[in-house]
């Protein structure tokens, strides 16, 4: 499988966050505020290497 974030909101944010691509362990890269944004949602698509590759989707939320 390979992992991947393919969007977050607030879309301004998803540089606080990386994905390993082969494990799809969330890391956090940077800073979270409370005062600034409260709730993040990352939107993870795992993508398999089959002919043709399939894939599935889901939703992280990580409130602070």
């Amino acid at each position: 499988f390979s992992y991947s974030i393919v969007s977050s909101v607030p879309a301004s944010n998803r540089d606080l966050f990386t994905i390993d691509p082969k494990k799809g362990e969330l890391r956090l890269t940077g800073l979270l505020d409370f005062e600034d944004v409260h709730l993040h949602e990352l939107q993870i698509e795992a993508t398999d290497k089959g002919t043709p590759p399939l894939s599935g989707h889901c939703s992280v939320e990580l409130e602070v």
